[in-house]
């Protein structure tokens, strides 16, 4: 195919798609594996992969790896930040089926198709609007306040350690006596008697 796919999202000839991962012949149909890719397709990376972990569905094990790979590539191969990633296109195409049969009454054969699958998931970074509106929201539903928990959190963490330094020291500093105490087990006896009488 000579110009840019459209399930891509792609729109102008020569732009960049995204950052891409794909996985072929997937023994999976892909009406099965298009019902996950619905429920994920436009969303920021870390709110999908939160909603397939959480997915009771054995295609979604498969996209959410493929997920993690599409990240992956992009921050490891482009530098991106895994954070200001979404998910631009996502789709699932048929691969080749197998045939395979049954055997049914009177000698005849029942047929079973075993479809397959290849997924494709192109990630791509946000735009600076988009940024920013994820900044304002997230600030607006409390990110504020999870800064000031963490500055919080860490405070007190490092009152701890302080104290076990202390304590430490502390412990380092006491010596030990060189010679340990000797009691006169006569003297102790001789007192004994006399608090009697």
């Amino acid at each position: 195919m000579t110009g840019p796919k459209l399930n891509e999202a792609t729109r102008v000839a020569g732009q960049s798609s995204g950052f891409r991962a794909s996985t072929r012949f997937a023994r999976l149909s892909p009406s099965k594996v298009r019902v996950v890719l619905n429920l994920v397709r436009g969303m920021d990376v870390r709110s999908a992969d939160d909603l397939l972990r959480l997915t009771d569905r054995d295609s979604a094990h498969i996209v959410r790896k493929l997920l993690a790979s599409a990240v992956a590539n992009a921050t490891n191969n482009f530098e991106q930040n895994a954070e200001e990633l979404y998910i631009k296109a996502c789709f699932a195409d048929g691969g080749p089926t197998l045939k395979r049969f049954r055997p049914r009454a009177k000698g005849s054969a029942g047929a079973i198709f075993k479809r397959t699958s290849h997924i494709t998931i192109v990630v791509d970074r946000l735009s600076d609007a988009a940024l920013a509106l994820r900044e304002t929201q997230s600030e607006s539903r409390g990110g504020a306040e999870s800064a000031r928990r963490r500055d919080r959190v860490e405070a007190s963490r490092a009152r701890a350690q302080k104290q076990k330094n202390v304590t430490a020291t502390a412990e380092i500093s006491k010596t030990p006596t060189d010679e340990p105490a000797v009691v006169d087990s006569s003297v102790d006896a001789s007192n004994e008697t006399a608090t009697r009488n």
